[in-house]
């Protein structure tokens, strides 16, 4: 059995092909569909998402992103620059089978980053929450669609990008002025919203998250599938919630390797912490490989270019080092 790597979204620069180039070349069993916010706003991971909203526009005031009555410049520049994106993916993947994923925000974090019309944040709206998980569900159905039929030899992996869930559950986000916070929305309305858009697809869900607290328990309730974080927020509170996730089949996209520039350790260092976190959960050293999937610890839109591809080379071998030395 051999462990997986994949990235999580983002990468540096703003050339689509080059992008699709190095993902494919890295990730020779498991690319992904490539994020460039470097472009500007509508190639960041919101735009990019509220690009695929039905019947919900937005655009960009300086302080974000903010409801529309209709489609304006902002909402095109998305579109196209997704299809730009798709191109490049699908010329460097024909003739491919296998894991692909792609990615979507989520949701709560989108609820959290996405202004009413007076500036406040949708989230504090439970009935424009719930239009707005609708909305982002019936897009999200033709953007499979279209990626399945662009790379037919696809076993598409629907990532939801939720860093700001931790916040929405625990009453953090702040609100306009930044006097107060939004109130905690309940556990059980944050699950339900979330299974709905899970089945969306058929196939494999995940979620990221790479803030601390991420709600491992919830998150599997809800059916994802796997769960991607930063490895380095993991404290031993979260033990048995992982551990409970992994008996249920939920897979560990594991953020070992830093987002930004810096020394990178060998693969076999990097994933240390996996299998220490496999011992003490007192997890069998064999089902490692298949239990967790090696990425960055978040996007790499923040590192050179250079590091970038360095990253996700390294994640590879830091795989195959999981895999053959379980222990």
């Amino acid at each position: 059995m051999t462990a997986s790597a994949t990235g999580v979204g983002s990468l540096p620069g703003g050339d689509a092909r080059e992008a699709a180039k190095t993902v494919t070349g890295s990730f020779e069993e498991f690319p992904y569909l490539a994020e460039l916010p470097a472009r500007g706003p509508g190639a960041d991971m919101i735009g990019r998402s509220l690009g695929l909203l039905v019947d919900l526009y937005a655009h960009v005031e300086p302080s974000g992103w903010r409801i529309s009555d209709r489609p304006g410049r902002d909402t095109r520049r998305a579109r196209s620059w997704l299809g730009e994106d798709l191109d490049a993916l699908e010329e460097f993947t024909q003739g491919y089978t296998g894991k692909l994923k792609v990615q979507a925000v989520g949701p709560w974090t989108l609820a959290a980053a996405l202004e009413l019309h007076g500036g406040e944040a949708l989230l504090q709206d439970p009935g424009a929450c719930r239009d707005l998980a609708g909305s982002l569900a019936e897009g999200l159905r033709g953007h499979l669609a279209d990626v399945r039929k662009r790379i037919p030899g696809a076993e598409i992996v629907l990532q939801y990008d939720e860093p700001s869930l931790p916040a929405v559950l625990l009453g953090r986000v702040r609100s306009a002025s930044g006097y107060r916070t939004y109130r905690a929305v309940d556990r059980q309305v944050a699950e339900s919203a979330l299974r709905d858009l899970f089945a969306v697809h058929d196939g494999e869900v995940i979620v990221h998250s790479c803030a601390p607290e991420v709600p491992f328990g919830l998150l599997r309730r809800a059916g994802a599938t796997g769960v991607s974080f930063d490895f380095s927020l993991l404290t031993e509170r979260e033990d048995d919630a992982i551990g409970e996730a992994v008996e249920d089949g939920v897979k560990l996209f594991a953020g070992v390797v830093p987002g930004t520039d810096g020394p990178l350790s060998d693969p076999g260092g990097s994933v240390m912490g996996v299998r220490k976190l496999w011992r003490r959960l007192g997890l069998a050293p064999g089902t490692l490989a298949e239990s967790v999937v090696v990425t960055p610890s978040c996007g790499l839109a923040g590192a050179s270019p250079a590091y970038a591809r360095a990253v996700q080379a390294h994640c590879v071998r830091a795989a195959r080092s999981l895999a053959d030395n379980p222990e």
